[in-house]
């Protein structure tokens, strides 16, 4: 199962999540099976999701989505995030 990790400052932390939470619809029809939000313990507008997604090709799909692009512009997301694609390793 894929992952996707991102990174990214924010004005409020509240404000941000607030909108993450209203995006969940649109992140569930695009794959996503669930995941985590953390913030910097010293700086909270430092934001890192960790969510899972059914299918790679849908995680870059959601990734490139302009419905993306317009919610995290109204979050009030400060700079290009960092995005990592990432598969989990079995032993």
């Amino acid at each position: 199962m894929p992952h996707v990790l991102i990174r990214h400052k924010v004005k409020d932390f509240d404000k941000w999540k607030s909108v993450f939470d209203e995006h969940i619809d649109f992140r569930k029809a695009g794959g996503e099976k669930g995941g985590q939000v953390f913030h910097n313990i010293d700086n909270t507008s430092e934001v890192i999701t960790v969510l899972k997604w059914d299918t790679i090709e849908k995680t870059r799909k959601f990734i490139e989505s302009v419905d993306l692009k317009k919610a995290m512009e109204k979050a009030g997301v400060i700079e290009r995030p960092t995005i990592y694609f990432l598969e989990e390793v079995k032993k």
